[in-house]
């Protein structure tokens, strides 16, 4: 049975064999053809089978960096499978020599190329979000270096195709080095915004999504990048500040507040007896002593002054969250009770208002 078979394929390899050569001149372009379409083959295969199963092996690891770099070089590698299947395909064609020279050249420029794309979608900041948040690194810092290394990938690719095409590297390096000074003392604005990125990176005055405010600017950081800092106003504008004007400007990170202050004053008339005035300071400050909402550390009600239309309640405290639409929730309660406590006391809430005082008696009467 075994002999029969080999027998069997035996004769099957004549039979392409003599067909193969019944081609004649066509024959090298049957092996191009065929070379191609076993590689266009081959990457379907890939791309379906293989790395479904890779990354449904990487989506069970712990390492969610697994999965990113099967994603991240997915679609160079389908790219650089069908270009190996040209290049061999126009080697197997009766070309010019010349033309064979100019095939490499091209076949490695093109796998560098392949080779600094999937490099180029691995370092993406976004990957390496969960890693921040696991160790407690600012995502400020990740997004920053993460834009650095794709521009050194980008260049160092760039200079590996230039070495690829014969022209002189080192030249053009040593250029630079001359080229620099020029370029330094024609974008020291751009120069100085990078070093003020710099800095705000390593002393970290705010991260994204912190609520900041400066002389020129107040909202919520939205990105950082190498030229400028990017801040959505409450008006919900985009605004991009320099990164030096940043650096060199008092900042306040209100977003890190531990608590967060109320301060007013509340001005009754005039006509208050002492006695329900006393009375009203002390039941305001014990609510405030007893409000969950409100932070236990610093708490002032004080009668404080006369002013000209009311006598005045200084009240100052904090509430305990920092977060601006609880915080007005907070402010509306309190106030509530304070006004039930007022209501209570029979104790009226002042306005502006003056008294005018004649001489003379005014007559009402007409003549």
């Amino acid at each position: 049975m075994e002999e029969r078979m080999m027998e069997e394929f035996s004769a099957t390899v004549d039979r392409w064999s003599l067909l193969y050569e019944w081609t004649g001149p066509w024959r090298e372009y049957i092996t191009a053809a065929l070379v191609f379409l076993f590689f266009l083959a081959l990457r379907g295969f890939i791309t379906r089978f293989i790395f479904s199963a890779i990354l449904k092996l990487a989506n069970k690891s712990k390492l969610v960096i697994d999965g990113k770099i099967i994603l991240a070089f997915q679609d160079p590698l389908k790219a650089l499978i069908l270009v190996i299947g040209i290049y061999l395909s126009l080697l197997a064609l009766p070309l010019a020599e010349r033309h064979y020279l100019m095939l490499y050249p091209i076949y490695r420029t093109l796998f560098i190329y392949f080779l600094a794309w999937g490099l180029y979608n691995l370092i993406d900041g976004k990957n390496y979000w969960s890693i921040s948040e696991k160790y407690h690194i600012d995502r400020i810092l990740i997004d920053f270096f993460t834009k650095v290394l794709r521009v050194l990938i980008v260049v160092l690719a760039a200079v590996m195709i230039v070495q690829t095409w014969d022209y002189n590297v080192e030249g053009f390096l040593a250029g630079l080095g001359l080229g620099g000074l020029a370029f330094a003392l024609a974008a020291q604005d751009t120069v100085s915004n990078i070093f003020g990125g710099i800095m705000i990176i390593m002393d970290k005055p705010f991260s994204e999504g912190d609520w900041i405010e400066t002389s020129s600017v107040e909202g919520t950081v939205e990105e950082m990048t190498f030229r400028s800092t990017k801040v959505r106003t409450f008006a919900h504008a985009l605004v991009s500040v320099p990164n030096s004007m940043i650096a060199n400007e008092a900042l306040t990170n209100w977003t890190r507040m531990g608590k967060r202050r109320i301060t007013y004053h509340l001005g009754v008339t005039y006509t208050t007896p002492a006695e329900k005035l006393k009375n009203c300071v002390e039941q305001i400050r014990v609510m405030l002593e007893n409000h969950p909402d409100v932070h236990q550390g610093t708490i002032f009600v004080r009668f404080d002054k006369f002013s000209d239309s009311s006598l005045d309640i200084f009240l100052y405290f904090f509430t305990n969250t920092t977060v601006w639409g609880e915080y007005l929730g907070v402010k509306e309660d309190v106030n509530f009770k304070i006004m039930d406590i007022l209501e209570a006391e029979g104790v009226s809430i002042a306005f502006p208002s003056q008294s005018i005082y004649f001489e003379n008696t005014l007559s009402t009467e007409t003549e």
